[in-house]
């Protein structure tokens, strides 16, 4: 019997879950999912900055979990841009916490 995944601290929820490209109607567009740990992986690692030791602290979780994390979630971005394809924002395990009081919405 497999392991349950460990939740992901989350220090923010989502603005914003859907970007997609202009002038395809939303009827006509292929989408991907990007795990609300995987946005908070990417926003620990593109836009904070931190190393990959500090997001995962900051997350709860193992450097190689984050590693996966911010993999997929960079290639799930990436095929969204290049592929002109929808991106939803939802889903995963996690849990939202403060770390910061900058962190809250």
């Amino acid at each position: 019997m497999a392991r349950p995944p460990k939740c992901r601290l989350v220090g923010r929820k989502p603005s914003v879950t859907y970007f997609k490209p202009r002038g395809i109607p939303l009827r006509d567009l292929e989408e991907v999912t990007l795990t609300v740990e995987g946005l908070e992986a990417l926003r620990l690692s593109e836009i904070e900055g931190l190393d990959q030791d500090s997001a995962a602290e900051r997350m709860g979780i193992s450097r190689q979990t984050f590693g996966r994390i911010l993999a997929q979630a960079r290639k799930t971005v990436a095929r969204a841009v290049v592929e002109g394809l929808g991106l939803r924002i939802e889903g995963g395990n996690y849990k939202l916490v403060s770390h910061h009081p900058q962190d809250t919405i």
